[in-house]
């Protein structure tokens, strides 16, 4: 029997292959190209390498139209301008070890070709030897056109129609606002940087920022707001290992937000838990955990040191002696806080109910001790000398020899001792008892005419009912009571409104202002009177009726601000909720504010009026009761040992 093998071939072909560059530098764009904000700040740092000492950026639609910035740095021949959008194609180094003794802002060559894997751009571009410059245009990774061109010495690069091959990419971005914002951050981190040089910024052809060259205080002014000159403290540490210098903030104008700390490491912004941790080490006793302090600090090292190449972004680096660092950087601040006597004016974990000792003394024109004396009296009178009395009159006598007033008053109080330590004749009863409401007016408390509050520490208001006792938060109580109350002016957009006596004006930082911008038909619905006023400026002409005459309006917008930067993603979802809730908080009653019996009553009535009176916005309790058996049980006689 003949057994026959058949054998087959098989032709196995290749599974590996390599990508082409166009799909290769997409992939890599989703490092280096994140948002607009990411090629706003890679176009920047090539202008800075490049030796521009003037840069202009120009946005369109929060940059997913264009982003355009101009230069007057070294400019490219036509070349090099081709070149640099090939991928790791760079000027900055020449070799691996390069990377540790660079000062640049790039250096990897990924910048342009990611960018231009992305979008259409548009490169004029001129060297000052050169009479002619290039128009390079560049689209999908691919050179459409290079043309000799008219232009100024410098380099102008426009990116147009950002992810505009990658749908879903350009769909993950955010709004307007927000990706807007993000361009600012960086923008400021720049500028910063780089007080020394000129920049300017154009958002859908308003300027937003306008700065000249200065010195690093006048750069935070002019992009923070004049209200940040009387914040800042200097810092200036110069040691072997690093040189230290910026500006740190006063503990009292610290915030809930981390928004204002900027590190940056031979002028490259980083972001360092590790170096955070060592300057809220040096705040540690004098701001409460939850507040986060102003800091702008610069560290000059060694770039054998440090290395940068370890994130595509590089604002991540590694240090050779990072604990000496900690230790300097600590030491510098803790020593400027220090020098300049900077201590905490306010408290924030303050009793606010023991305040009423310090200020309720009588008021008027506060007069010095005096001394009274007799400008008659002599030592050597014999009347006086025989009565022992400055007056010739005996001690303890008036003129006409009867007992003066001061030796009755005594004599009385010897006589009525007895009267201080007696004990009040009226019953318990008397003194404490309120009368009983039904079981209804135990439910809602409303329609209780002679219902009796009591105040608490200026915290809690107490009131008997049937079952025993009911004790309210007063802050909680008035932050449901306003935060429904707003919500509803939202969802209908009718915010009663109530004039100002005078018009604030608030000045922001850019950021601020667009956050504000963003908002700002909300904010109006809840019933603020907010126009702009040129700039990053807004007047405050009206404010909600809810609110009293003569709260700090300026203070309440930041904090709304504040809470918007503190809860992106939650504003994000539910803003008009998460504004109603800012503003509650902002506005209710504080701990310690004292409350007559109708303030309370109304408060009351309104709290049972809610949705959930029983549950404060930050999900704890509102209201709680105590039982006539939880008095029982605490006045039990306790059995005593044997």
């Amino acid at each position: 029997m003949a057994i026959i093998f058949f054998i087959f071939a098989v032709d196995m072909s290749n599974i590996i292959q390599l990508l082409p560059d166009a799909v290769a530098n997409q992939i890599a764009a989703g490092e280096v190209v994140q948002r607009p904000a990411s090629v706003v700040k890679e176009l920047m740092e090539n202008s800075l390498d490049a030796g521009a000492d003037k840069v202009q950026l120009i946005i369109q639609n929060a940059g997913k139209t264009l982003i355009q910035i101009i230069d007057n740095g070294c400019g490219m021949s036509s070349e090099d301008a081709e070149l640099s959008f090939s991928r790791h194609a760079t000027s900055k180094i020449k070799k691996a070890e390069d990377i540790f003794s660079i000062r640049t802002m790039g250096f990897r060559g990924e910048a342009l070709a990611s960018i231009g894997a992305v979008a259409q751009v548009e490169v004029k571009t001129r060297r000052p030897e050169d009479e002619l410059g290039s128009t390079l245009l560049v689209e999908g990774s691919k050179v459409q056109s290079i043309e000799p061109a008219a232009h100024s010495t410098g380099t102008s690069i426009a990116v147009k129609n950002l992810f505009y091959n990658i749908p879903a990419r350009r769909n993950f971005l955010k709004s307007n606002p927000v990706e807007l914002r993000h361009i600012i951050e960086e923008f400021q981190r720049i500028a910063l940087a780089n007080s020394h040089l000129s920049f300017t910024m154009h958002n859908d052809g308003k300027e937003m920022f306008h700065l000249e060259t200065s010195n690093l205080k006048q750069r935070i002014v002019h992009l923070f707001g004049k209200n940040y000159n009387e914040r800042l403290v200097p810092v200036e540490e110069e040691t072997s290992i690093a040189n230290i210098y910026g500006f740190i903030g006063k503990p009292q104008y610290a915030k809930k937000t981390r928004g204002e700390q900027y590190f940056f490491v031979n002028k490259r912004f980083i972001r360092d838990p590790y170096l955070n941790h060592a300057v809220m080490d040096a705040y540690k006793e004098i701001l409460p955990t939850d507040a986060y302090p102003l800091y702008i600090l610069f560290i000059e090292i060694d770039p054998s040191k440090i290395d940068v190449n370890v994130h595509p972004t590089k604002t991540e680096i590694k240090y050779q002696d990072d604990r000496a660092l900690y230790a300097i950087l600590k030491s510098a601040i803790k020593r400027s806080l220090g020098q300049y006597n900077v201590a905490p004016t306010l408290d924030f974990n303050q009793e606010t109910s023991f305040s009423g000792f310090l200020t309720d003394t009588p008021k008027g024109e506060i007069k010095p001790p005096t001394i009274s004396f007799n400008p008659n009296f002599n030592p050597f009178d014999q009347e006086y000398q025989e009565a022992g009395s400055p007056g010739g009159q005996p001690i303890g006598t008036s003129a006409g020899g009867s007992k003066s007033s001061y030796h009755r008053a005594a004599s009385s109080v010897l006589e009525n001792w007895e009267d201080l330590y007696k004990v009040t004749e009226e019953t318990p009863s008397e003194q404490l008892l309120i009368s009983s409401p039904t079981e209804e007016e135990e439910i809602t408390t409303k329609g209780q005419k002679n219902q009796v509050f009591f105040q608490l520490h200026n915290q809690y208001i107490l009131t008997q009912i049937h079952s025993g006792l009911l004790v309210i938060h007063q802050q909680r109580a008035h932050e449901r009571i306003l935060y429904e109350q707003f919500r509803l002016q939202l969802a209908n957009n009718q915010g009663s409104s109530q004039q100002t006596l005078f018009p604030q004006t608030i000045e922001l930082s850019a950021s601020d202002a667009s956050i504000l911008e963003g908002v700002l038909d909300d904010i109006q619905a809840l019933g603020f009177l907010i126009r702009p006023f040129g700039g990053n400026t807004f007047v405050i002409d009206g404010i909600p009726a809810e609110l009293e005459q003569g709260v700090d309006e300026i203070k309440i917008i930041e904090k709304i601000l504040e809470d918007i930067k503190n809860n992106k993603s939650t504003i994000e979802l539910d803003r008009k909720n998460e504004l109603a809730k800012s503003l509650a908080k902002s506005t209710a009653i504080k701990p310690g504010t004292h409350l007559d019996q109708q303030a309370m009553s109304e408060l009351v009535d309104k709290l049972f009026a809610c949705e959930l009176p029983n549950t404060a916005l930050n999900g704890q309790a509102t209201i709680i009761t105590l039982s006539l058996q939880d008095f029982i049980e605490k006045f039990k006689n306790k059995p005593q040992d044997s």
